[in-house]
Order: C-alpha cells, then sequence, then structure tokens
C-alpha cells in the first residue's frame, strides 16, 4: 500500500500522466508535496516533496485563458506533464508552496520569431 507523503490534503483531483502512455489517475496537493496516483496501477505512483520542485511550467492557449497542460520540473528527477479536469485550481494550490516567481510559461514559436525580429533590426541600427 503506499503511504502518502502528506499530512493535509488541500486538492484531489482527477488527472492525467503524459510519460510515455498515458496514465490516468488522480492528483493530490497536500502540505509536504505534489502526488500522483495511478487508478489502475498502484504500483507506478509520483511523489515530489515542495523541496524538490524546481518549476512549474503552464502551457497556456486560447487567447491565455485555457490551460491544456502543466509540467513539473524537479531538481533531480526530471520532467513530468500532467493534465487535469481543473487545471488553474491546481495551479493555484501549487502556488501556495512553490515560490510564484518559479511558476512560468514556455516561449511559443511566436516569442521566438518576435525576438529574432528585434534582434534583427537592433543590429540594423548598430
Amino acid at each position: 500500500m503506499i503511504e502518502s507523503i502528506n499530512t493535509k490534503v488541500d486538492l484531489k483531483v482527477k488527472a492525467t500522466l503524459y510519460a510515455g502512455t498515458t496514465q490516468y489517475g488522480k492528483i493530490i496537493v497536500g502540505d509536504k508535496g505534489f502526488e500522483f496516483l495511478n487508478d489502475q496501477k498502484y504500483r507506478n505512483f509520483i511523489q515530489v516533496p515542495w523541496e524538490e520542485v524546481d518549476y512549474v511550467i503552464a502551457s497556456v492557449g486560447f487567447r491565455k485563458k485555457r490551460i491544456s497542460r502543466y509540467s513539473i520540473q524537479t531538481k533531480q528527477r526530471g520532467t513530468y506533464a500532467f493534465s487535469s479536469k481543473d487545471p488553474k485550481e491546481v495551479l493555484r494550490m501549487i502556488r501556495q508552496y512553490v515560490d510564484p516567481s518559479h511558476l512560468v510559461r514556455p516561449k511559443s514559436i511566436f516569442d521566438g520569431l518576435r525576438h529574432d525580429f528585434e534582434n534583427m533590426s537592433k543590429k540594423k541600427s548598430d
């Protein structure tokens, strides 16, 4: 049986883990860490203490109104990608335990192109 690292649960929501194959389960956000429990295989679970979380990366789309997926990048174990039923609520709960400057949004291809064009115009003016 899996023993939780949390002593208090703030949020429990249905979620999907994208790690090679898609796995369905529940995300538990608590006072000690972030957990994903698989519905079918109880041996497949992820427990990340808050001290281990480096960045939380949210993919925002549809005019910055919808969060489709978010990833938790750890300091040593890699990156885990998730989607859940209510991603905004999950990110609000995570923000209580992770520094808000470590909640980031990945650059889109348009941001990269804009950056390149700005650099080209600066080089021409110099």
